[in-house]
């Protein structure tokens, strides 16, 4: 049986203007500033005034670890936001942009699938309304604007072996992880070792989907730490006078954009930092904007749920003053059998042992949102290919976890195939029954953050850091920054460092490699294990398969 692909489904949308879409939510038109007919950015003047409405009931969709069977989490949380306004409520769904690096390389898009996407599919993949383009063009600006300050006397007294500011590319090009630049003589500068991180690494990325309005962007961005003198003490953006001009290319880019999904529901698509190399939620301004104009807004964290779920608990939650109500935990039959030890090869053939096998990867996942206070249920996203015997599998394994869960067929039946989960959800919702709290506490140390997360949510015995690690982050704690929660950057497809090591592990060690300080964005990163923060493209990447068609269509994204 053949199935039309994302693209095709997306193609045959019967979309309506985005002003329509904005009256749903009581947003005029003279408040939106459109990008064609199908899109558009809500201004600033219009989002100011919704600050004393009272706020919808938040849902969070996260997963499993990610395995190469998929998953389809942003499937998931578009067909329940469709499926929740299908049984009545008013909801809208928050989602990340997409990166162009993971779309030419080998994750695809994020506009969903099947037929639980967000449209315009092919622009949201590429390069939407130029969000990217402007982090991009901010960052470099202050990366230019340092060697600028070095090269013209250098008055602040830089220790050009200590300026810790990248330039980024929104691309996954691995000849620029390590770079030499201003070679080619006196009039080019001085030359220096640097490199280039990916533009959603970026800590303007951060900041941008954290700020709550221009003011408080402006302010993260002149506090942004770019370089030491050679006394170790920081210069910040600010000393270098490029936080204006920063805030100039990002006015726009602050202002959420609205999109609709495949049944005409709104969709608030804003910012996109990774989950494994940045803090993985959408921006703080999208989804209060949403919770204001919706009784339900369903938002999502990248990755699997100890990187995704954790850091919106922990550091967007806690930043943003804001509570989920209940955890959509995202997991396929697929996924449960290659975490069972299942060659992706042989997923096809019916093999419940392996599914209860592979659940283990669940549960940990189950018991740690607990731990937040917050109430999960399992949305089992369905596969053609799954069997009556091993959905029940995984539907008996998560009742012994003190759960439920739901077959969803949202990417075949779109909101008809989610309407089970939706009910569910929002009797959960307005049952008041989560407690949530963050992990840890404010006063906690940050080597005390870090052995809380590895401990209680990667199961990790101990964490290995070198004296150098330890000084630094007692150094930071010394200047004022004791109180920021921490980002870990570690890899998405295990509890574990080790990529290779799947299901629930225990008795492993968490190896840090390197700390960064992100000012700005108020939190530090803690870098684990071989995580890149400029990846590479794969053997075979997506890219080799896109192209235009005789129409001049797009073929190949997914």
């Amino acid at each position: 049986m053949s199935f039309k692909t994302d693209i095709e489904i997306a193609r045959e949308a019967s979309k309506r203007p985005i002003q329509d879409i904005g009256a749903t939510l009581g947003i005029p038109s003279e408040h939106l500033l459109p990008f064609g007919h199908d899109k558009a950015k809500i201004s600033a003047e219009f989002i100011a005034a919704q600050k004393d409405k009272p706020s919808g009931k938040l849902i969070l969709v996260t997963a499993i670890n990610p395995t190469p069977a998929g998953e389809g989490k942003t499937t998931t949380t578009v067909g329940l936001g469709d499926g929740l306004n299908a049984i009545g409520k008013k909801a809208a769904i928050c989602i990340r942009e997409a990166s162009l690096g993971p779309c030419f390389g080998m994750k695809g898009g994020a506009a969903g699938g099947g037929y639980a996407q967000v449209v315009p599919m092919e622009e949201m993949n590429l390069h939407f309304t130029g969000d990217f383009h402007a982090i991009t063009s901010a960052h470099n600006l202050l990366s230019a604007m340092i060697d600028n300050h070095i090269y013209w006397g250098n008055e602040l007294e830089i220790d050009e072996r200590r300026v810790t500011w990248k330039r980024v590319l929104d691309m996954n090009d691995r000849a620029l992880r390590d770079t030499v630049t201003s070679l080619g003589g006196v009039a080019n500068g001085f030359p220096r070792q640097t490199g280039f991180d990916i533009t959603v690494a970026s800590e303007v990325m951060a900041i941008l989907c954290l700020s709550t309005d221009l003011d408080d962007l402006k302010k993260r961005l002149g506090n942004i730490i770019v370089a030491y003198r050679r006394d170790r003490s920081p210069i910040y953006a600010r000393d270098i006078k490029a936080d204006g001009a920063m805030t100039v290319l990002l006015q726009q880019a602050m202002q959420p954009n609205l999109v609709q999904t495949l049944e005409n529901n709104p969709a608030f698509v804003h910012g996109g930092p990774f989950a494994n190399i940045a803090h993985g939620c959408n921006s703080v301004i999208a989804t209060t904007t949403a919770l204001k104009l919706a009784d339900y807004v369903v938002t999502e964290a990248g990755f699997g749920a100890d990187l995704g779920a954790e850091k919106f608990m922990n550091i967007k939650c806690r930043k943003a003053g804001l509570a989920p109500d209940c955890v959509v935990l995202v997991a396929t039959v697929r996924a449960m059998k290659m975490n069972g030890g299942i060659a992706k090869a042989d997923l096809g053939d019916e093999n419940v042992e392996a599914v209860e096998a592979g659940c283990a990867n669940l549960g940990r996942h189950i018991e740690n949102v607990k731990s937040f206070g917050v109430p999960v249920i399992v949305a089992i996203n369905h596969f053609a290919g799954d069997t009556d015997a091993e959905v029940n599998a995984v539907s008996e394994y998560v009742a012994t976890q003190g759960s439920e869960a739901i077959l969803c067929k949202h990417w075949a039946h779109g909101s008809e195939g989610t309407k089970e989960l939706a009910t569910r959800v929002a009797e959960i919702a307005e049952s008041g029954a989560s407690q949530f709290a963050p992990l840890y506490d404010d006063s906690l140390s940050l080597m005390e953050k870090i052995e809380t997360i590895a401990k209680r949510i990667y199961r990790a015995d101990e964490v290995l850091a070198d004296k150098k690690i330890r000084d630094q982050l007692r150094q930071w704690e010394a200047a004022g920054y004791g109180d920021l929660p921490v980002c870990m950057a570690k890899t998405q497809y295990s509890f574990s460092t080790d990529p290779n090591l799947r299901g629930a592990p225990v008795g492993h060690s968490l190896p840090i490699r390197e700390v960064r300080l992100s000012a700005g964005a108020g939190f530090v990163v803690v870098v684990c294990g071989e995580i890149m923060t400029m990846p590479g493209l794969p053997r075979v990447p997506s890219a080799e398969a896109i192209m235009l068609n005789d129409a001049g269509q797009i073929e190949g994204l997914f």
